[in-house]
């Protein structure tokens, strides 16, 4: 994980595109510009923030963590029918728990080259520690 005031590069080449509006417009006019920068892997800077996106947890996420909760807590004691039962039901919802585990941190950067460019709302696993 990057930290704020680390100095980094990045890790592969990037191309950024898209439409460009001049700074004295207000940000819901379109741009009649339309631009791409290459910035090239290697490129140094330091990073001013970081910040972790937590993934919503959707109903299979909680009914799985439902679930086991209540099975290690109580399972030892519940009857052998009822506890295969819930056994069951947590293997069911086991996939979207291990979906969810992979994705369920994203950590964004903004990261100021020593270009001056300035690359905010980035995945920080486009820089390496330098």
């Amino acid at each position: 994980m990057l930290n704020v005031g680390q100095r980094v590069r990045l890790a592969a080449d990037l191309r950024l595109a898209g439409s460009v509006i001049p700074a004295e417009e207000p940000p819901e006019e379109t741009g009649a510009f339309v631009a791409s920068v290459a910035l090239a892997a290697g490129v140094e800077g330091t990073v001013e923030r970081v910040d972790e996106h937590h993934r919503q947890q959707s109903h299979e996420v909680r009914e799985y963590l439902r679930l086991k909760s209540l099975l290690d807590d109580f399972g030892h004691q519940m009857p052998p029918g009822s506890r295969r039962q819930l056994e069951e039901q947590v293997r069911a919802l086991e996939e979207q728990w291990a979906a969810y585990q992979r994705r369920m941190l994203r950590v964004t950067v903004r990261v100021r080259l020593d270009n001056g460019f300035v690359l905010d709302d980035v995945p920080e696993e486009a820089f390496a520690s330098a």
